[in-house]
């Protein structure tokens, strides 16, 4: 599955802190990404509940994924690495995982589970010195 949402999202720069030296006071190169879920045109119904459902503690109240990204001294590799981040975060959530069919053990592992079990009780009971029957 590949989705791109650059189209709808929403960018915002303010200054960061970090490095940059004299610049760091003037360039604004901390970016912000707001994607709104509920009102996205490329994810259909069924993604964006699921989205909504799976991304519930990172949302804002307007159901905002929201990712701020200062990393690089400047604004273009910070808001290419913000876009990455935030398709990567969409795409690793729409993943819905497979139901685990329940299987049952095989009769022919619980019996040699049983005989290694027996066979570790006979030598316990060998070294007390008291006689076992094998075929027990």
């Amino acid at each position: 599955m590949n989705i791109d949402v650059t189209k709808e999202l929403e960018f915002k720069t303010s200054r960061s802190g970090g490095k940059g030296g004299q610049n760091v006071n003037k360039v604004e190169t901390q970016v912000e990404v707001r994607f709104n879920i509920a009102s996205s045109f490329i994810l259909s119904q069924d993604q964006k509940e699921l989205l909504l459902q799976k991304l519930a503690r990172q949302l804002n109240k307007n159901n905002e994924l929201l990712v701020v990204c200062n990393e690089d001294r400047t604004q273009l590799g910070n808001k290419s690495k913000a876009i990455k981040k935030i398709n990567q975060l969409i795409e690793k959530n729409l993943v819905v995982p497979k139901k685990r069919s329940a299987t049952k053990i095989p009769q022919s592992i619980k019996e040699k589970r049983l005989k290694s079990k027996k066979i570790i009780g006979a030598l316990k009971h060998l070294r007390r010195g008291k006689n076992f029957n094998f075929d027990e």
